[in-house]
């Protein structure tokens, strides 16, 4: 489990197809030289990657492949909106 001090060394991924699940679900975490991958294989996946160490410190304690609980909902509908608006962003870039 991490510490304060190597908080920022967690990252947690999630994924979400409403087709497949009721909630996001996590598919990675890691801490470490894990959470450095994470973070650089989301970056070369062109992922957007939110910093928020509360939250990841929440996500960190739910098993891989598990929905995230319904107290989480609202903070990770933010995460959410925060990625389909980059999305939108960079797709309508795209098209110019």
């Amino acid at each position: 489990m991490p510490t304060e001090k190597n908080l920022r060394d967690v990252a947690v991924a999630l994924k979400y197809d409403d087709s497949e699940t009721r909630a996001p679900v996590v598919s990675a975490k890691g801490f470490g030289l894990m959470a450095e991958r994470i973070r650089e294989l989301a970056k070369l996946s062109g992922v957007p990657i939110r910093q928020d160490s509360d939250l990841v410190e929440l996500l960190a304690e739910i098993d891989v492949d598990r929905e995230i609980p319904a107290h989480l909902y609202a903070a990770v509908a933010e995460v959410l909106a925060m990625v389909y608006k980059a999305n939108n962003a960079m797709s309508g870039e795209a098209n110019n």
